[in-house]
Parts: structure tokens; sequence; C-alpha cells
């Protein structure tokens, strides 16, 4: 039998699945590398640590489900998404530490576009909110902060790219520079109506364009991983990022089907088919496809989700494993009046608001340990909330079920309080490595090991359904007394 390889590298953790051709999981592996705070709001990753921790996994995987590289027909790629690296073009070697998704550092520069006017240009464009989550403020930061980067970028020396790109590059060895449009449409320079790179905003932000990679389908031929690499020479089918990834992982294809997923953020996103839906709170973007025509979703995301567990565990040591949090939060009825904003880097969608910090509300004496961790399990639940009311607003029509995956879905009680708040059904798939799944299909399809999308549907189970139970009262009031929390923290 041959199988599909997927890469997922994650914003805290290195992934690779191997499937089989009914896309179930036959092995498995996983790293953890350092995240980096180098100021208060500001993220960073060591490039090395991603790579390696990639290529570690990827052998681990092999060993595990007994094959060489010999039995993978295919590898798809996806990947943490906006992160932006830049490398030397010659060395392949990094010229600083990536700079993640959630770094807030050239905040203060997009308040400055912001005053100039040239939200809604961008916007346009790109159907992106003006903010420091995307990747052409952080490019521009590096090449203006970094010695001599700007000048080596317009000598044509220096290389960008979200991880994909960075990944790539290295598997084969400096042979593949390109991404997909997905990953091109957060970065802030791409025009997801043209399909092409904008001149304008690349004037804008004064970027190189010879620093820029080919932009391709998600699902596509890309080239070859070197031999050293896996130990023969295997194609590369598909790159997509992660969220669109998942999407097409609960192959949520069709117009209004939608999923989010529970992973360091969360994210919400619906798929609206070949045109763009506009929005006041959430962003366009384009969703994965297996040729030029475009795909569009509607997104909202969610900065602090998974990575909220995790500042449990790491940062207050109230929990020993991300799993502990399910049994503290079920030792207690309520949070006893607690809510925790986790505005650690800002709030995103639909807020977008990068100047509010993390906040608790309501600590009393009575307040527990068990209380705490319940209330920070909750607001990531919140969240999802305000993402998907927002969602149903520009849609003007309500949400019917919602589809979850990501490590955050496995959690039974922040599903059922997801479903209680919402007040639909939630729908947790067997197989809820999604966003490897997605790669998987995609590469899959590109390389004939499956024949169609019919085929895949077949293959599609959900494993539980949570059903809300919650009373509208009650409700109501957990729900104002989130908004009210939300209010606050941002007025400081």
């Amino acid at each position: 039998m041959k199988y599909i390889l997927a890469l997922d590298q994650g914003t805290t953790s290195s992934r690779a699945v191997i499937f089989d051709n009914k896309g179930e999981i036959v092995s498995r592996a996983q790293q953890e590398f350092p995240q980096i705070y180098p100021r208060s709001g500001w993220v960073e990753h060591n490039p090395n640590d991603i790579l390696s921790s990639q290529i570690g996994v990827i052998a681990e995987a092999f060993v595990r489900a007994g094959i060489t590289g010999e039995d993978i027909v295919a590898v798809g790629i996806t990947n943490q998404r906006e992160t932006t690296l830049v490398w030397d073009k010659k060395t392949g070697k990094p010229i600083c530490n990536a700079i993640v998704w959630q770094c807030r550092r050239t905040a203060e520069y997009c308040e400055r576009l912001r005053n100039d006017g040239l939200e809604k240009q961008i916007y346009d464009k790109t159907g992106l909110i003006l903010d420091a989550y995307f990747s052409a403020t952080k490019l521009k930061w590096i090449l203006d902060n970094v010695a001599g980067a700007r000048e080596r970028a317009e000598r044509g020396e220096l290389l960008f790219g979200t991880v994909d790109v960075y990944l790539m590059w290295h598997l084969s060895k400096g042979k593949i520079f390109a991404t997909d449009y997905t990953n091109a449409s957060r970065t802030m320079l791409f025009n997801i109506h043209t399909m092409q790179w904008d001149e304008d905003l690349l004037k804008l932000f004064d970027i190189p364009a010879c620093m820029l990679p080919e932009v391709k389908p998600s699902g596509c031929f890309y080239g070859y991983a070197d031999v050293t690499m896996m130990g023969a020479k295997v194609p590369i089918c598909s790159v997509v990022g992660d969220q669109q990834s998942a999407l097409f992982g609960q192959l949520c294809v069709d117009v209004g089907s939608m999923k989010n997923t529970f992973g360091t953020g969360c994210f919400l996103l619906m798929h609206t088919g070949n045109k763009p839906v506009y929005s006041k709170g959430l962003v366009t973007t384009l969703a994965a496809g297996t040729d030029d025509t475009p795909q569009y979703a509607l997104e909202g995301s969610v900065f602090m989700g998974g990575a909220t567990v995790q500042w449990l565990r790491d940062e207050m040591r109230m929990i020993r494993e991300a799993s502990d949090s399910e049994r503290y939060a079920t030792r207690v009825k309520n949070t006893n009046g607690v809510y925790i904003i986790p505005a650690f880097v800002g709030l995103g969608a639909p807020y977008w608001d990068p100047n509010v910090r993390g906040t608790v509300f309501g600590l009393t004496r009575g307040t527990k340990k068990e209380h705490f961790v319940r209330a920070a399990l909750e607001s990531i639940a919140y969240q999802v909330y305000d993402v998907a009311k927002a969602m149903e607003k520009d849609l003007g029509s309500p949400i019917t079920a919602l589809y979850v995956d990501g490590g955050g879905s496995q959690n039974n009680f922040l599903m059922q309080f997801q479903a209680d708040i919402l007040g639909t059904e939630v729908l947790r798939p067997k197989v809820v490595e999604t966003t490897a799944l997605g790669a998987c299909y995609l590469a899959g399809l590109t390389a004939g090991y499956f024949e169609s999308l019919e085929e895949i549907k077949h293959n599609k189970q959900i494993e539980r359904t949570f059903v809300p139970s919650m009373d509208e009262t009650a409700r109501k009031k957990l729900v104002d007394g989130w908004a009210d929390c939300v209010r606050r923290a941002r007025y400081r």
C-alpha cells in the first residue's frame, strides 16, 4: 500500500501525519518547539527550530508506520499562516527570527496607515483588515530594522516567505520557491481579485518584488523533496494555509458550509464559493482549490484559543497537562462569576483591537483554581461566539451547524459549552486532524491517489454531535456578562 504524508507545521509544534486511501491515520508524530517573547506583545520563532522539528517528525512518523519514503505517493504541506521569514538566497540561513502571526510589534505602524486613510485601499485589494496580524508590516519591519536587510533585498540576495515557502525551499534544497493562493492571500500584498502580487501594495510597504515567491493553486505539483530529506524523491503535491486546509479537510467545499479550528488560536471559516463576501469585522480570504479558479471564504480569527490553556499550564502552572483543564472545569458548576479576557496580544475578530490586554473580572475570596480554569476554557467559546454572530450578521442568516477540529475540539466540556452558548449543534469528526487531512486530500487529488471529491466524501465520519442544552435565559445572562467584560477591558 502507498500513503500520503501530510506535514502540519503549527504555531507551537510541528507534526507529520501519514494517511491511507481511506483518509485514516496510519501514524503521526509531533514535536513542540520554543516560543520566544522578546518584549510585551512580541512573538518570535527560531526558523531552525521550525525546520529541525519538522524534519524530525517526518523520520519519527516513518518509523512508527514501518515504512520509508519509497512508500509515499505525495507530500502535502499545511502551515501556520502570516508568520514571516527572510533568509539568504544562497545559504538558506535566516537573517533574523521569524515574526509570528501573533506578534503586535507593528500595531502602531498599522494605526498610522489607518490615519492616513489607506485602510479601504488595502481591504478592497486583499479582503484583509489593516492589522499587524498579517505579513506585510512584519516584512517591512525586518527590512527596516535588521542591519543591511533592505539593501541586500534590493540586490536580490534575500527571499521572503511564509512558513510553507521556507519549508519547501529547504526540503527541495533550494529548488522550490513558491507558495499557494491561500498563504499569499494572508500577506496583505496579494490581490485576491487579480490573483497576483499587487504593485501598489508592494510600493506602499516598500517591498522588493524579487523577494516574493511564485504563487500556485493549493493542489498542484510544486516539485520534489530532495532524496536526503525523505530517503526518496517524493513529489510535493499540495500547499495550503492551515485554516483553509481544515476547511477542505472538513469537506466544507459548498457555499455556506463552515468550521472552527480550536488550535493555538481559533479560526472560524465559511466557504462562500467563487464570489467574495465582504464584512465589517471579518476578513475575506481565498479558500483552497486545485486550479486557478478563485474560491473564497469568510474568516474570523481569535488569537488566543489553545494558547490560553498553554498559558494556564506553562506560565500560571495551574495544570500539568492541557487535558487537565477539562477535569478541573467539570469539578465546579460554573465560574462563580469569573470572566477571563485572554487578550494577551490584543483582540482579533470582530474587534481588531491591538491595544487591549488580558484582564480578569469577578474575582472574590470564593474563587478557586477550578473556577479560574473553567473561565479560561469558557473564554475560548465566548470568542468563537462573537465571531459566529458577526458572521451571521454579514450573511443575514443563522448558523445551523458548526464543524469543529483541532486539539481543543477533544475537550468535551469546551465543545458542550460551545454548543450551549451558540445554541446550535457542534459536530466533531472521527478524524480531528483535519488540518493535516485537508493537505492530504489536496495532495491525493493532485497525485491521482484519490479519484474525486465524491470518493473522499464517502470517508467522512462524525464521531460525536454536541447538542445545546442550556436554556435561553441562562445563555443570555452569560453572554451579556461576557460582552460587558469585553467592553470594560477595551475601555481601559
